[in-house]
């Protein structure tokens, strides 16, 4: 293995060109890319190199020398080094416009496609806008304290945080006090991570705990909850063993007002973690599958019905399918919940073979899949044989639209017709995505029908 090479023991001064997919500052010296933590495009930035690698360099911000007019001061005291957020000293407008062109830019180089039309981005709250976090909790006996906080930027550190303004303020003005209570803990370097898991009308605080809390750190923990407003759950090992202390179990729920829904979750359960702009996204999606009082619809990756139950309001049937078991569970429930009859949930792997499912032998009139991350390449080519004629694609990560896209325009029969960007994480480099694809097939048929 070669020796690391050297960094460059005096900063350096480059012209920062563009922003990449995380939020750097990208820049050009000596022909060789420099990602630069803090730079935003069109800046002179006086910067020092924090790694040299054979195709790429980093480095951070020591001075901005010619700023750009985009450039803000950010809001939290820690940015910077908390590696929560990346974007908080651009204005937000211009967040959008880049995390805009990041999807414009994927779909290009990565699917070979371009939209018909770029949709209007979608922008929420960008202040105390998350209601899901998992955070991390240490107790570092050198500053003779607990932190509680995101990892630091760049690190396995806990961020020493005092405030989180990203956070819902329930529990972002809460930090320091956090880190009290758990200090105060007979087990204080037993707890790793507190998750945050909010509805419209309480917030659960799940404690992981390595080892057993005692009698009085329970009581602690529910004075504090009692005090501030928050439901006490303990996890001592994996996900089934979530426990709400005595007297605090509580069904969390969130509502999609436009369908008059509501949709109850547990503190473990996916959902978004900004409940005003995950609104936005169903109403958008919905609003561009289109769907009719007399036809039928299949949600892929369904979770537990966020979008198959206002689709289950506006059309014939839905089927809903998710490969969690447990958010299947909890999607049945909500359409009971919401006295919907007009729907099914199916548990099945969308990433393995589909042969003997019941649903994979219907038909569908239109589609919805919210895939994660990894994207939906295998279930693609079952939907011309479902007869999906419309498909409406959400996306958390654009080169896995895009190389769906890709295949779903030059493989598959559909056209792009449609994308836009949804800030659901302001202040990050998260780019949430959506996209509307039609058979080419149906635009050649209204063709004919329009001539005729």
């Amino acid at each position: 293995m070669g020796r690391a090479a050297r960094l460059p023991a005096e900063p350096c001064t480059g012209r920062v060109e563009s922003l990449s997919h995380d939020g750097r500052g990208v820049a050009h010296l000596d022909g060789k890319a420099v990602f630069i933590h803090g730079a935003l495009p069109g800046e002179k930035v006086r910067f020092r190199y924090t790694r040299i690698q054979r195709r790429f360099d980093e480095g951070v911000v020591e001075e901005v020398l010619e700023p750009a007019a985009e450039r803000v001061e950010p809001r939290c005291p820690h940015f910077g080094v908390c590696g929560g957020c990346s974007l908080q000293h651009l204005d937000s407008a211009a967040q959008l416009r880049a995390k805009q062109q990041v999807l414009i830019d994927a779909l290009e180089r990565i699917g070979g496609v371009r939209p018909g039309e770029i949709l209007p981005p979608l922008l929420g709250p960008v202040w105390g806008y998350r209601r899901k976090a998992r955070i991390g909790v240490k107790y570092v006996a050198k500053k003779g304290k607990v932190l509680v906080g995101f990892r630091e930027r760049g690190s396995s550190f806990v961020a020493d945080l005092s405030c989180c303004p990203i956070l819902h303020p329930q529990v972002g003005e809460r930090i320091a006090d956090l880190g009290r209570l758990v200090d105060a803990l007979s087990i204080r370097d037993q707890v790793p991570q507190i998750e945050v898991s909010m509805g419209d009308a309480a917030c659960v605080l799940l404690f992981r705990v390595l080892a057993a809390p005692s009698a009085e750190d329970c009581q602690r923990l529910l004075n504090f909850g009692q005090a501030q407003g928050f439901h006490i759950y303990l996890q001592p090992a994996g996900p089934d063993s979530v426990t709400p202390l005595p007297g605090q179990e509580i069904e969390l729920s969130y509502r999609l007002p436009r369908f008059d829904l509501d949709l109850a979750f547990g503190p473990m359960d996916f959902t978004q973690v900004n409940t005003e702009l995950n609104r936005l996204m169903v109403d958008r999606a919905v609003g561009l599958l289109d769907p009719q009082s007399d036809e039928r619809v299949l949600d892929l990756f369904c979770g537990l019905g966020n979008f198959t139950l206002p689709l289950a309001k506006r059309s014939a049937w839905v089927t809903g399918v998710e490969g969690e078991r447990g958010l299947i569970d909890r999607a049945r429930r909500n359409a009971a919940r919401n006295g919907l009859n007009n729907v099914d949930f199916q548990v099945a792997d969308l990433y393995k073979s589909l042969e003997g499912e019941p649903w994979i032998g219907e038909r569908f009139d239109k589609a919805l899949l919210d895939p994660p991350r990894s994207g939906a390449w295998e279930i693609l080519p079952r939907l011309p044989g479902l007869g999906v004629r419309r498909l409406v694609y959400v996306s958390c990560y654009p080169s896995t639209l895009a190389r769906d896209s890709g295949r779903l325009v030059g493989e598959l029969g559909y056209r792009l017709v449609a994308a836009g960007v949804m800030d659901m994480f302001p202040h990050t480099g998260h780019v949430e995505t959506l996209a509307l694809f039609e058979s080419k097939e149906k635009k050649a048929r209204n063709g004919i029908r329009n001539r005729a």
